[in-house]
């Protein structure tokens, strides 16, 4: 009888070591053209409202670094976010992120899922490692999100206990992201002519993050609102100006009759002393006639 030992699975030793200068980082191209413009819209709606700051890292196929067992071992994501990032000077072009080296770990990956059978859910532990491994082991990033965009559905994983442990939806279909302390969710409908089902972002009190695009189309509604409003503003101006006008002109007719009435009651009392003075010529008391 013979007995099998299965070897033991060594832990990778994995190191953060400053990328060379002449290393050839992989340049695969993207699985759709989908892809780029649902990265692209999660970062548009963070930075429209405001909450990306300088010392954050978000990008989108951009490769994150990590020795592992003295290889250098690059994956690049659909997208991900880094709280914080060392500066690399304003006339340095970031050629990829090495975490614990150049900032922080990073927090949230993205990939969204081919047609064909990918290496998204690999858990393979030998290189080329796959991707959840790497994420979950090498990287550790506490929230690692997949999106199938055929389906359309999500998968949000969370680090415990250096496990990835699967997420539920709240009653909305909605995923809660800690580290960026939004909900991430499938949202139908066109952005730049496109469209399809798009990855969006929602605040703790369910408003939907709008691109920029949409609150470009906000401002100019309200834009076309204002100038509606002061028209209607100018029309009931000028509606005033003309009632007081009216009312100018009415008080203007009326001081004009006095004054006439004024001046036919002064020639009838003219008239009147004239006929008395007559009278009296001709030696007849006017005052006993009225009598």
């Amino acid at each position: 009888m013979v007995l099998q030992v299965n070897p033991i699975q060594k832990e990778p030793i994995v190191t953060w070591e400053a990328l060379p200068a002449d290393f050839i980082l992989p340049d695969d191209p993207v699985e759709n053209i989908q892809q780029p413009a649902i990265a692209a819209a999660l970062t548009d709606a963070l930075g429209s409202t405001g909450r990306i700051q300088p010392q954050m890292l978000i990008g989108s196929n951009f490769g994150l670094v990590a020795t592992v067992n003295k290889k250098i071992v690059v994956k690049a994501p659909d997208w991900f976010y880094v709280p914080q990032v060392q500066s690399v000077g304003t006339n340095v072009v970031r050629r990829s992120y090495t975490p614990n080296l150049e900032g922080a770990a990073v927090a949230v990956v993205m990939e969204f899922l081919s047609e064909t059978e990918g290496g998204e859910l690999s858990v393979r532990s030998t290189p080329p490692y796959g991707k959840l491994y790497y994420y979950e082991k090498i990287l550790q990033v506490p929230t690692y999100v997949t999106y199938d965009p055929y389906e359309p559905s999500i998968e949000l994983r969370c680090l415990q206990n250096g496990e990835y442990s699967l997420q539920q939806a709240d009653a909305n279909g909605r995923y809660w992201i800690p580290e960026l302390e939004l909900f991430l969710g499938i949202w139908q409908g066109e952005r730049l002519c496109q469209t399809m089902n798009w990855l969006r972002w929602w605040d703790t009190e369910g408003n939907l993050l709008l691109w920029s695009s949409e609150q470009a189309q906000q401002e100019r509604q309200r834009a076309e609102q204002e100038r509606q409003r002061a028209e209607q503003e100018s029309q009931r101006a000028e509606q005033e100006r003309q009632r007081a006008e009216q009312e100018r002109q009415r008080a203007e007719q009326e001081r004009q009759r006095a004054e006439q009435e004024s001046q036919r009651a002064e020639q009838e009392r003219q008239r009147a002393d004239i006929l008395a003075a007559k009278l009296r010529e001709l030696g007849v008391d006017p005052d006993a006639i009225a009598e």
